[in-house]
């Protein structure tokens, strides 16, 4: 899907560079766990089973999968509308968490970037989950798997599609830590504004059919 309709693959690198922004965020907020990158959280999970006590990025991954469950409902009661209703739901959660965190409440901040970060995947999701916007291992691994093919004079896949997804979450995290090291989890307000602007133009997108 993404090979042949470009306005969708920048849809998914936008929201790719959003997930990168927002991680990086929750990262120095939380001093090294996250609230999109649910791998590197079940490592912490192991690890603080041995140092201190699992419990916050068990929290963070119960938080994600709930985010992914109310993307999924959310979208397939939408139908056809699915994209912009879980983006709306996506920058309503960021906003909110904005709002919270200059209202002093962190800890309720915290929850709906991770709720936003795992709806944020559901917004392809067709049947299935297709694309991960918040995690871009099997993105590295389709580009060895490109370089592998090319090595051996047949290349298969699309190389650009991935890495355009991995540089944009890259990105996004360089300018989440730029962000907060200026304003902290007030940031959260640019990646509101970004998530709208999203929802907007992909609610005019599917108004037109495109």
């Amino acid at each position: 899907m993404m090979r042949t309709d470009r306005s969708v693959l920048a849809l998914a690198v936008s929201l790719s560079t959003l997930a990168g922004y927002v991680d990086a965020l929750g990262f120095l907020k939380l001093n090294g766990y996250f609230v999109s990158f649910m791998s590197g959280n079940s490592t912490q999970v192991g690890v603080d089973v041995i140092k201190k006590g699992p419990l916050l990025p068990l929290l963070l991954i119960l938080g994600f999968v709930a985010g992914v469950t109310g993307g999924m409902l959310l979208g397939d009661s939408a139908g056809g509308r699915r994209r912009p209703v879980v983006l709306a739901a996506v920058t309503l959660l960021l906003l909110a968490g904005g709002g919270l965190h200059l209202a002093g409440l962190d800890r309720f901040t915290l929850a709906g970037m991770v709720l936003a970060m795992g709806a944020v995947n559901t917004v392809f999701a067709e049947g299935e989950v297709r694309v991960g916007l918040t995690y871009v291992t099997g993105s590295l691994v389709k580009m060895g798997q490109w370089l592998a093919s090319t090595c051996q004079g047949s290349p298969r896949g699309d190389f650009a599609t991935y890495f355009l997804l991995w540089a944009g979450l890259a990105c996004g995290a360089a300018a989440g830590g730029a962000s907060y090291l200026r304003w902290g989890l007030a940031s959260l307000f640019v990646a509101g504004a970004a998530a709208l602007l999203l929802t907007l133009a992909t609610a005019v997108r599917t108004r037109a059919g495109r």
